[in-house]
C-alpha cells in the first residue's frame, strides 16, 4: 500500500498533535511550575483526556457511519460497556477499603445484602482480564446484534431505530439493582490503578498519555481499513448496497466486522474514560448521548475520521463553556450547531476547510497562470 494514500497530509497533522500533546501535557502539568503560562492546571488534565476518549468514540461511529453508511444511534452501548468492564476492575482493586470493609464484594453489593459475589464478576480483579472484557463485551454484543440485523438487510432509519432501542434497553437494566452492576448510583468511589492511586497527578498524567495514544492508534487502524481494499468495498456497501451485492459481495460480512471492530473502538474509549471521569452509571447508556456522537462527527466532518475526532472536541469543549456560563442553553446550542451544519456545512468543519484551501490553491498566481490558455 503506497504510504501516501495510507496517511494524507491530514492524517499526519492530525497524528503529529496527538502525539505531541500525549508528551506536552503530562510534562506541563508535572514539571512546569504553576506560575508559568505553559502551565497544564490538574482540573485541565482529566478534562482533556476525556475529550480524547470522545474523540476515539468519534472516529468509531466515523469508521460505520461515514465510510459503510450505517447511522448507528446506539454506540454509546458498547462506550457504556467498555466503561462497565473497567469499572468492575476498579471496583475490585477496593477491598477492604471500601465503607463497610469487606475484601470481596464491593460496598454497594454488602447494602444490597449479596452474600456472594456475582459470577460474572469473577476475574475482574486480574487486569488482562480486564482488558480482554473491554474489547469483548461490546464486541459480543455487536456481533449478536449485528448478525442478525444486517442478515435480515435491515437498513436506514429502521436500523438505527433499532440501535437506538438496544441502548435504551441496556440503560433500563442497569438501572435495576438485581442486576449487580450498582443500580442506579453505578460503579465509582475507585482507589487505584495497578496499584497507582487513581487521583495522583501523575497517575492521570499517565492516562492522559494512554488515551492519547489510543486515539492514535484507533485512527491508524480506521484508516488502513478504510484504505485497503475492504474499505474499497465498505464505501461501495454505503454508496449501492444492492448493486455490490449483485456482483457478488457477502455485504453483510463487510458491515459485519466493520461493526464489530466499531463497537470495540468504542469500548476502549469507555474503559479510558472512567477512570479519568471517576464514575460510570447507567446514563452513560442514555440515547442522548449516542445522538451527541453522531452530531460530533457531523461537525466534524463525516467519512474522514480526523474531521471526527476534530468534532468531537470543539463540541465538547463547547458544552464544557456553555454547561459553565449558561447550562440552560447549551441543548438548544447543540440542537441548532446541528440544523446550521447539515444545512450549511454537510461537509463539516474539515469539509469547510478543504473548500476554502481549493478556493485559494485556486486564486494563486501559479494556479492562474497554468489556467491560462498559450497565446
Amino acid at each position: 500500500m503506497n504510504g501516501s494514500v495510507f496517511l494524507d497530509r491530514k492524517g499526519m497533522v492530525f497524528l503529529a498533535v496527538v502525539l505531541a500533546a500525549a508528551v506536552f501535557v503530562p510534562v506541563a502539568n508535572l514539571a512546569v511550575p504553576e506560575g508559568s503560562p505553559l502551565h497544564v492546571s490538574d482540573y485541565l488534565v482529566p478534562l482533556l483526556g476525556k475529550y480524547l476518549c470522545y474523540a476515539l468514540l468519534a472516529v468509531a461511529v466515523d469508521l460505520v457511519w461515514g465510510y459503510c453508511g450505517v447511522l448507528s444511534l446506539g454506540h454509546g452501548a458498547f462506550f457504556a460497556l467498555g466503561g462497565y468492564a473497567m469499572g468492575m476492575y476498579l471496583m475490585r482493586q477496593i477491598g477492604p477499603r471500601g465503607v463497610y470493609g469487606n475484601p470481596v464484594l464491593p460496598d454497594f453489593m454488602v447494602f444490597l445484602n449479596y452474600k456472594e459475589l456475582p459470577w460474572f464478576w469473577l476475574g475482574f480483579d486480574w487486569f488482562p482480564f480486564a482488558l480482554l472484557m473491554v474489547l469483548l463485551v461490546p464486541g459480543a454484543l455487536a456481533f449478536l446484534f449485528g448478525w442478525f440485523a444486517f442478515r435480515s438487510r435491515v437498513t436506514g432509519v429502521y436500523l438505527s431505530i433499532i440501535t437506538q432501542a438496544m441502548t435504551y434497553a441496556l440503560m433500563l437494566a442497569f438501572f435495576r439493582n438485581d442486576m449487580g452492576f450498582g443500580g442506579n448510583n453505578g460503579l465509582t468511589d475507585f482507589k487505584d490503578i495497578l496499584g497507582f492511586p487513581i487521583s495522583a497527578d501523575s497517575t492521570r498524567a499517565g492516562l492522559f498519555a494512554l488515551s492519547a495514544l489510543a486515539l492514535a492508534g484507533g485512527y491508524l487502524l480506521c484508516r488502513a481499513l478504510v484504505t485497503s481494499k475492504y474499505g474499497k468495498v465498505l464505501v461501495a456497501v454505503r454508496d449501492a448496497e444492492s448493486r455490490t451485492r449483485f456482483l457478488g459481495y457477502r455485504v453483510q460480512n463487510y458491515k459485519l466486522l466493520c461493526w464489530v471492530i466499531s463497537a470495540m473502538l468504542a469500548g476502549v474509549a469507555g474503559a479510558l474514560y472512567v477512570p479519568q471521569v471517576g464514575i460510570i452509571n447507567p446514563g452513560e447508556f442514555a440515547p442522548a448521548n449516542s445522538i451527541e456522537s453522531v452530531i460530533w462527527v457531523a461537525v466534524g466532518g463525516r467519512g474522514t475520521l480526523v474531521g471526527a475526532a476534530l468534532g468531537a472536541v470543539l463540541v465538547n469543549a463547547g458544552k464544557t463553556w456553555f454547561t459553565g456560563m449558561l447550562p440552560e442553553a447549551w441543548l438548544f446550542a447543540l440542537g441548532a450547531l446541528f440544523v446550521l451544519v447539515t444545512l450549511f456545512l454537510p461537509r463539516g468543519v474539515l469539509g469547510l476547510w478543504d473548500t476554502i484551501a481549493e478556493r485559494r490553491s485556486r486564486s494563486t498566481p501559479e494556479a492562474v497562470t497554468a489556467t491560462k490558455p498559450a497565446e
